[in-house]
């Protein structure tokens, strides 16, 4: 079916867009691998254009938070201009995985979906998506004491969202293992440079409104953040594989 004509379907009927017409079929998966009803997911494809639009604008808005516009949130404090132009690649961690869903949806509703892209899309998506609140919430205090509590609630909730969307990419990707380990080792060398091996310069992480050094939960700054990292890399991991395991196992792959 032809977008034009898939539009003027759900405009006949609005009803439609919480149906599964002319979508992959469901995919039996456990809750813990599919947690979006149904009809959430049938939603978030049925409307997957404006999902992406909506990713672009935030991949345009992340790469001003991150300092090309000098009126940034200070705590990010113009963070591009403050790293070595080779790093650069490594800094807009929630704007490039934005991007990458942005891309991950387009490819399949054009009928050209790339593995490699979808699963670069989940990790980002799954990781950034919960590793900001995370954040947020460890270090609320020194984060409200700079950030403007609209603009802090805006980052939180718009980060959740994130995952939601990390969870309709099960519903046309097989995660192909090869696919699988691009995205591991991409957000795996993201986690050494941000936090244990920055090859040049300091650790390259998204800028927090306190010293890398300075004490946190019986550690430091640093480690409460590199914690949530690599447990997140991990876990999207065990998740991007496990989904692939049972969908082989319930028959949908070979």
């Amino acid at each position: 079916m032809d977008e034009a004509t898939r539009l003027r379907r759900i405009l006949d009927d609005p009803r439609r867009l919480f149906g599964d017409d002319d979508l992959p079929p469901t995919t039996n998966l456990p809750w813990w691998l599919a947690p979006l009803p149904q009809w959430l997911e049938n939603f978030g494809l049925n409307i997957a254009w404006l999902v992406v639009a909506i990713n672009l604008v935030g991949t345009a808005f992340g790469f001003w938070y991150y300092g090309i516009h000098p009126f940034s949130d200070p705590v990010v404090q113009l963070q591009f201009a403050n790293e070595p132009l080779v790093m650069w690649p490594f800094v807009p961690d929630s704007p490039v995985a934005t991007l990458f869903i942005a891309l991950s949806l387009a490819f399949w509703r054009l009928g050209r979906s790339n593995e490699y892209v979808n699963a670069l899309a989940f990790f980002g998506c799954w990781k950034l998506g919960l590793w900001t609140p995370f954040v947020l919430a460890a270090f609320a205090d020194s984060f409200l004491a700079y950030t403007w509590f609209p603009m802090y609630l805006f980052l939180f909730f718009s980060h959740l969202a994130m995952v939601v969307e990390a969870f309709l990419i099960q519903r046309y990707s097989a995660f192909p293992i090869r696919a699988v380990a691009v995205a591991v080792a991409w957000y795996a060398l993201n986690d050494l440079v941000d936090y244990f091996l920055p090859i040049v310069g300091d650790p390259h992480h998204t800028a927090l409104p306190l010293a890398d050094s300075a004490a946190a939960y019986g550690t430091t700054v640093l480690q409460v953040a590199a914690a949530g990292a690599v447990f997140l890399t991990l876990f999207a991991t065990f998740l991007a594989l496990a989904t692939r395991v049972k969908k082989v196992e319930l028959g949908g792959l070979a």
